[in-house]
């Protein structure tokens, strides 16, 4: 009945509504007929909605009524047991006995909550009416006749219950708790819950007591960190400082909230760190106490380090006098060298004629693979050394003299870590990793990429470079100034240093100084340092002049380069990546009226036999285009800077764009670049590149190409293992859009099977099918599709790599399209051009990156059971990351036992999120090694430079304890540095269009793909050839003279021999060392620098060589000190790894 007001108002709502229903039916929805619009439900429900409300208002009444009733009669018993207690004689009923348990709860329950307010009535009329006074008449009182009738009067299903009195109340309780021990009943389970949740609630209050009194500890230790982070007087710390330290802890990274990674505010350290380190266990809070205690002394150690490195920037400014930007890299090393031949050899300088100070190809080749006998003998460095003050001869500058025109000394540069660390956003996050002052020397630098021989960076920062390029820029014509806006777009906002062997830069000249002082010279000894480089260095007016003038040519060709890339792109409309070089032709034939036909007709011959795939294609690409205009200019009379800007804006004029075009072609461009980005930021994970192609195909579709429906599918051509009498190669379809997955993914094209890819391929150009119900040859992968569906156009694309070669296809189908007229347009193949060009690049940059990582991964089990201190060694990519900005990739990490773990998905490192890891992004900013310590373990970070010499990957080599290699381990390091190095560069050099690939082994021409493991091991090999060359019968007069050698040599020189000559097994030639010693002459050097260990004519017969080498340690060979057996063993122990990676490639041939 409580309900019957909100029924009818819901009643009357549902007419109302009714109504209003029919009234719209008549009038509005006839109207909306035509927009086929659906009403608006909420118009029609907010009946129900105040219905509802209604009736949760009354509920919520009602539960509140009732808990106010409960809660009144509570708080009322409660006055009552406080005022009347309960009557323990009550609890004589009590008892745990099983046998009587149900007999007493019967009784507690049903009879004596009436019998006993009849006995206590029945005793008090007793004794109201003296009864039982012995001198008395006898009364006429039957009390049991008493007693029936108070129980008839008050039974208990008629009557009104008394008020309970103490002992009623008491039993009630009694019966309450007897209950609780009856088996399987309400009250029991009810009992046993309440005491689960007592239980529980104890417990919880337990652990958080103990939580609370864990977290008070946690912040007591937290605080006690406070003092060793700080640094300056106002007792402060960087929260991103912190912040950062606490992400390179492997085990809390997972668990940091993404607002806490991004958060910069300063906030207090006990509460920064509870907040990273709350759900973490006690000995992992325990861990990571001590990981920040580490943290703390690197910080403060980085601090006092940064005063060193403000001291080298002021430095570089004073003997900066040009400001060209650079200093002269072998003035300032000759420099070192007098300088470390001046102070006591006790000192802790680094050798300025040792690697790092020198690079590794500078070191003398024989020294290089040759025997200690003239090194230095291995002495652990002390940890507790005090280095004494530097002996300068008298006369040379104080380093006072490093004080300021203005007063200001050295203390002024003495800027604090933490203030750097708050700063990092706007200086070092952006300018490479370098502290304050450094990033304002640099910053009047504009950084452009030189060639690879001698890379310089632009500086035109003094008055007279400035003039100089001011008054030669003012003969430039119109053209140029039409590309100026597009050229500045392109300069790269990160500051990289290419590395030169003729100058140094600010990073690297910081850096090389770094190196050479090392961690334990105490600042007044890097003041002398600096003052005796101050006075010492020296540059003669000619010298000045020669550097400026390099300085301003390699800017000059740079700005030039930036020129033309932006004249080839706005020639480039459609974005297709190329140009065709008899339009070019055709086009620059008429500039000045044809007057330079024959210098263009000699350009065009000299490039096609600088590029021989020209005459193949005719196309160009970028740089073609590039060297065609520099050839044009270099044969044309007249001075050639002139000509490239006639040249320039001459084509620029010809080849204006319309509006609607030059919006086509941005939008197309944007796409492009996106695929290139997805490359650059992925690792080496094919995949995003795979996506961002489809949808630039997906978008161009949408926005230029009418809105067709499109399938799009990539297949790359793979050697054909399987089923040979099909072809040698095959087509495999390795991406696709998502509509066709089920059908096309993974599918392999053979040459005989229907299709018309292998025609694109053979004939190297677009195959454009309109309508391919009509063709005959079309395979459909989708055999379910009726034959009346199997309507629309198809285009196939070959993919080309930079040599101009196919190795797969992009093919487009419009068979969802429903249009009839879904043919592919003119301006839409070539932008699919353009995409094919696109993916091509990103494709081969993923493949690059791949084979670095074999040259990496070959490099590192080769290293690491000859460098035993080693104890890590972690491999960073440089790359974009998604906002374009230079980021580190961990894609390897080895740990001390040479177990290698391959990130798939490699782990991206932000130089604001790994502050205390910046020595990476110094090494990666400078191309220079950096030495360092941290997290209490010496690591040194070198870098692998790319052609522009500028870094592309780092090692990150943990060393542990120890300061230095020993002499050996730091050779074999050398060794495995400088190979993979050469490999690196080799990988990159033929990725270039102008560069054939140079193949010195048999297995390189075999592997083609899968060559990169070979490298390594192939440069080592050559360098070999080469030592072992400038051998001659001389050389090994020391070994012949040996009546009886050591066993190790007989077994070197026997192993060489079997290894050239298989048939000599247990014969004299080898057995006997009178014979043996008679090999070791001229024959056997030619023999050795021609022997190939992959040709397929040889047999190596690997397991007995390796009996006689396997077992002898390398140190055993350098005890020899004997050049000629430590090239032999180096030798044969490189031709087995060789042998060995040909062996698993013929394997994988046989076994795909």
């Amino acid at each position: 009945m409580a309900a019957q007001p909100e029924e009818s108002a819901r009643s009357a709502d549902l007419q109302d509504l009714e109504l209003g229903h029919k009234n719209r039916t008549a009038t509005e929805m006839g109207s909306n007929q035509g927009a086929d619009e659906l009403p608006c439900p909420s118009n029609y429900t907010s009946w129900q909605e105040c219905f509802h409300e209604k009736v949760q208002q009354r509920c919520l009444s009602l539960q509140e009524k009732k808990v106010r009733l409960v809660q009144a009669q509570k708080a009322e018993e409660a006055k009552v047991r406080r005022r009347e207690p309960g009557d323990w004689l009550a609890r004589d009923w009590y008892s745990e006995e099983k046998e009587t348990l149900d007999t007493r709860i019967y009784l507690l329950d049903n009879l004596l909550p009436t019998v006993m307010p009849g006995v206590e009535n029945l005793l008090m009329k007793v004794e109201r009416d003296h009864v039982l006074v012995s001198d008395q008449e006898p009364a006429r009182f039957n009390p049991i006749n008493y007693l029936g009738e108070y129980l008839m009067r008050h039974n208990p299903q008629h009557s009104v219950p008394t008020k309970p009195g103490p002992y009623l109340r008491e039993m009630k309780v009694v019966s309450e708790e007897l209950k609780s021990l009856q088996q399987g009943t309400t009250s029991q389970r009810l009992a046993q819950m309440k005491a689960e949740a007592k239980k529980k609630r104890e417990e919880r209050e337990e652990i958080e007591r103990q939580k609370a009194e864990e977290t008070a500890r946690r912040k007591e230790v937290s605080a006690a960190l406070f003092k060793e982070w700080t640094v300056d007087e106002y007792d402060r710390i960087s929260a991103a400082l912190v912040q950062s330290a606490l992400r390179s802890f492997p085990d809390v990274t997972d668990s940091i909230p993404e607002d806490m990674r991004k958060g910069k505010s300063s906030m207090c350290l006990p509460l920064l760190v509870h907040s990273y380190t709350e759900h973490v266990s006690s000995d992992k809070f325990q861990e990571i106490m001590e990981y920040l205690h580490k943290c703390a002394e690197d910080f403060q150690e980085a601090t006092k380090h940064d005063t060193r490195r403000q001291i080298f920037v002021k430095l570089f400014q004073m003997c900066h006098y040009i400001k060209v930007g650079v200093l002269d890299r072998q003035k300032i090393l000759a420099l070192l060298r007098s300088f470390y031949n001046r102070i006591r050899k006790t000192d802790a300088f680094w050798t300025p004629r040792e690697w790092p100070i020198i690079e590794l190809q500078d070191i003398n080749l024989m020294n290089f693979w040759g025997s200690l006998g003239d090194q230095e003998v291995y002495e652990e460095l002390s940890e507790n050394l005090v280095w004494s003050q530097t002996e300068i001869y008298e006369g040379e500058i104080s380093e006072d003299e490093l004080v300021d025109d203005d007063g200001q000394g050295t203390d002024r540069m003495s800027t604090s870590a933490t203030e750097g660390v708050e700063e990092m956003g706007m200086s070092e996050a952006e300018t490479g990793g370098i502290s304050k002052e450094e990033n304002e020397a640099a910053e009047p630098s504009g950084a452009e990429e030189a060639p690879a021989a001698e890379a310089v960076q632009e500086t035109p920062a003094s008055n007279e470079s400035h003039s100089d390029q001011q008054t030669s820029s003012e003969t430039r014509l119109q053209g140029e100034d039409l590309l100026a806006a597009e050229t500045q777009n392109r300069q790269d906002s990160s500051t990289k240093s290419s590395f030169a062997a003729s100058c140094l830069t600010l990073p690297q000249f910081v850096q090389l100084m770094d190196n050479f002082v090392g961690e334990d010279i105490s600042l007044p000894v890097v003041k002398r340092l600096a003052a005796f480089i101050k006075g010492e260095y020296q540059q003669t007016e000619k010298e000045k002049k020669e550097q400026l003038e390099k300085v301003q040519h390699m800017s000059h060709v740079a700005q030039r380069k930036q020129l033309l890339e932006t004249l080839f792109e706005k020639w480039d409309s459609n974005a297709c990546g190329s140009l065709e070089l008899e339009e070019v032709v055709a086009v620059l034939s008429t500039f000045e009226g044809g007057m330079g036909k024959e210098a263009l007709m000699s350009a065009k011959e000299q490039l096609c036999s600088q590029y021989p795939q020209l005459s193949r294609v005719g196309k160009l690409a970028p740089k073609a285009f590039q060297t065609f205009l520099e050839l044009i200019a270099s044969k044309s009379t007249g001075n050639e800077d002139e000509t490239i800007d006639n040249l320039v804006r001459f084509l620029t004029t010809n080849v204006e764009q319309s509006h609607t075009e030059s919006l086509q072609s941005s939008a197309r461009r944007k796409w492009l670049q996106d695929i290139q980005q997805a490359a650059e930021s992925s690792g080496t994970s094919i995949e995003p590149v795979y996506k961002a192609v489809m949808r630039a195909l997906c978008q161009d579709m949408e926005a230029h190409g009418d809105n067709k429906r499109i399938s799009a599918y990539i297949a790359l051509l793979e050697e054909n293992w399987l089923s040979p009498e099909q072809g040698q190669v095959c087509l495999r379809y390795v991406a696709c859009t998502a509509e066709d997955a089920p059908h096309v993914l993974n599918q392999v094209l053979h040459r005989d099977m229907k299709g018309v890819s292998f025609a694109a391929i053979d004939q190297g150009k677009p195959i454009h099918v309109p309508k391919v119900q009509l063709h005959g040859n079309i395979h459909f992968w989708n055999s379910d599709r009726p034959e009346e569906e199997r309507e629309g156009s198809l285009l196939v694309l070959p993919l080309y790599d930079a040599h101009w070669r196919v190795f797969g296809i992009l093919g487009l189908d419009t068979l969802r399209d429903e249009c009839q007229k879904s043919i592919f347009l003119t301006h839409e193949i070539t932008f699919y051009q353009g995409v094919c060009h696109a993916f091509s690049k990103a494709y081969h940059l993923i493949c690059m990156r791949e084979n670095i990582l074999q040259v990496a991964v070959t490099a590192l089990d080769w290293l690491y059971p000859r460098t035993p201190s080693i104890q890590a060694v972690t491999i960073y990519l440089v790359a974009s990351d998604k906002d374009k900005n230079h980021a580190l990739y961990k894609v390897i990490a080895t740990d001390n036992t040479g177990q290698k773990e391959i990130h798939s998905s490699p782990v991206v490192l932000l130089r604001e999120e790994n502050l205390l890891r910046d020595y990476l992004f110094k090494c990666k900013d400078s191309s220079e090694v950096t030495l360092i310590s941290v997290y209490g373990e010496h690591h040194i970070a070198v870098p692998l430079r790319d052609l522009s010499r500028q870094t592309l990957s780092i090692f990150d080599i943990s060393i542990g304890q120890h300061k230095k290699l020993p002499p050996q381990e730091q050779k074999d390091l050398q060794k495995m540095l400088k190979m993979a190095q050469a490999a690196c560069s080799e990988i990159l050099q033929r990725s270039l269009e102008e560069t054939q690939p140079t193949q010195v082994l048999e297995a390189e021409r075999v592997a083609t793909m899968r060559h990169a493991g070979i490298l390594f091991h192939r440069f080592m090999l050559q360098e070999l050839r080469e030592c072992v060359q400038k051998l001659n019968a001389e050389s090994f007069a020391g070994i012949k003279s040996c009546e009886e050698p050591p066993a190790l040599v007989h077994n070197v020189v026997k192993a060489v021999l079997l290894l050239l000559h298989p048939d000599w097994k247990d014969s004299e030639e080898t057995e006997s060392w009178t014979q043996c010693k008679l090999k070791l002459d001229d024959n056997l050097i030619q023999e050795i620098y021609c022997f190939d260990p992959t040709a397929s004519s040889v047999q190596v017969q690997a397991e007995l060589l390796l009996d006689l080498i396997t077992g002898v340690p390398e140190a055993a060979v350098w005890e020899q000190d004997s050049a000629p057996v430590e090239y032999l063993y180096q030798w044969l122990h490189t031709c087995l790894a060789l042998v060995e990676i040909t062996k698993s490639q013929h394997t994988e041939k046989t076994h795909p």
